[in-house]
């Protein structure tokens, strides 16, 4: 009997050690989670570690953030400053003044050309217009004549249209030579010119010289290309989905293919149609600041400046990115708690627009009234944090 009681007091004492041992071990390794816990979201620094790092405290700070739309086009030319220069009437070559590059002025004479056809206008011109002379004065005489009845009237019919006729060939004579640049007082003095001048309509500078010495142009072939670059404007292409951010009077930053150096824009007109490929609509701008080397076709790339927008925000050094979530670090001590170990939780936030070493921050729970925010560093805190686990596991 004294046997089995030994047995049953035995049992009784074991399983007492054995509950004991259980719960023990179940206290350990929660302090352990509660430890990896309190670990995955702090970090704990010294005093000299901190002051090490620089790392800089302060609140949430306001940041003026511009709407921006990166956009590309061409520089182009309004066709009222752009000029392809033909010949009135079928010559051949027998003087040019320019070369492509040429800088011109408006009514500048730069080729000139020759053909009997133009002796032979202004050979009918001073004819119809001494004929005119004539003309005229018998008219005058036939009326006085018919006012008198002395004269048939039938006479004095026939002289008036003579001279209308003939009042007719002459104007056409002389737009004809206006058209052809030459001085009808020069001809009317019985003078002729023996070539005409081409003249330019615009000023501007001389593209492309598509004749030579010699050659036979016939009326309408293309002569010489014009162009103002002092006219020249950036058209570019806005996306359908942006359209509607853009108007007249924004600012426009961009650079051409040939250089880096930014250039200023305003637009002055946006598209009402849109492009099938791609599609887009063409905004133009008035370019600010001229530069000689502009050159109408080159291809620029810039960007439109739509809004200002204010926004939290923290320096792009404050925040930082863990497994697809973006982190800020905050503190809640005081600095008397300072002294002793610096404290920092890390916060998820969402971020937006970044922009002149800013990014802007939404929160997505209020922070604590008296809370300071890491200002730079993050990377150096997430570091540690990572340390401490490390050393954690082992």
């Amino acid at each position: 009997m004294k046997t089995q009681f030994t047995i049953i007091i035995s049992a009784i004492l074991l399983l007492a050690f054995s509950a004991c041992s259980n719960n023990e071990t179940s206290q350990g390794n929660q302090a352990e989670e509660e430890d990896h816990d309190h670990a995955h979201d702090e970090v704990h620094l010294s005093p000299q570690k901190f002051k090490s790092l620089k790392i800089e405290l302060d609140t949430m700070q306001r940041h003026t953030f511009e709407g921006i739309i990166y956009t590309n086009g061409s520089l182009e030319v309004p066709p009222q400053h752009e000029a392809t220069i033909t010949a009135i009437l079928g010559g051949n070559v027998v003087g040019i003044e320019v070369i492509e590059g040429t800088v011109i002025k408006k009514g500048q004479t730069i080729a000139y050309l020759s053909h009997p056809n133009f002796i032979n206008i202004q050979t009918a011109y001073f004819k119809a217009f001494n004929n005119d002379k004539y003309l005229s004065k018998q008219v005058e005489r036939q009326q006085k004549l018919s006012d008198a009845e002395i004269g048939a009237g039938k006479e004095l019919q026939k002289i008036e249209s003579e001279y209308l006729s003939n009042k007719g060939d002459l104007n056409g004579y002389a737009a004809q030579l206006k058209q052809l640049n030459l001085s009808l007082n020069y001809i009317q003095s019985g003078k002729l010119y023996d070539r005409i001048p081409v003249i330019s309509p615009i000023a501007g500078s001389v593209e492309a010289v598509d004749i030579q010495l010699g050659q036979f142009v016939d009326a309408q072939t293309s002569m010489f290309k014009i162009v103002n670059t002092e006219h020249v404007h950036a058209d570019f292409m806005v996306f359908e989905k942006d359209i509607v951010h853009v108007k007249k009077g924004q600012q426009i930053e961009f650079t051409v293919a040939t250089s880096e150096q930014s250039l200023s824009a305003k637009i002055i007109s946006v598209g009402k149609r849109f492009e099938e490929t791609p599609r887009a609509v063409h905004v133009h701008a008035e370019i600010e600041e001229k530069d000689l080397h502009l050159v109408a076709g080159m291809y620029i790339k810039g960007k439109i400046f739509t809004a200002d927008n204010e926004r939290d925000a923290l320096p792009e050094s404050a925040v930082i990115t863990e497994e697809g979530k973006t982190y800020i670090f905050i503190t809640t001590q005081s600095e008397e708690e300072q002294k002793e170990e610096f404290e920092f939780k890390m916060v998820e936030v969402i971020t937006g627009q970044q922009e002149g070493g800013y990014v802007a921050i939404d929160l997505l729970t209020p922070l604590p009234e008296n809370a300071k925010i890491v200002q730079n560093g993050a990377y150096y805190l997430i570091a540690e944090m990572m340390k401490s686990e490390t050393e954690h596991s082992h």
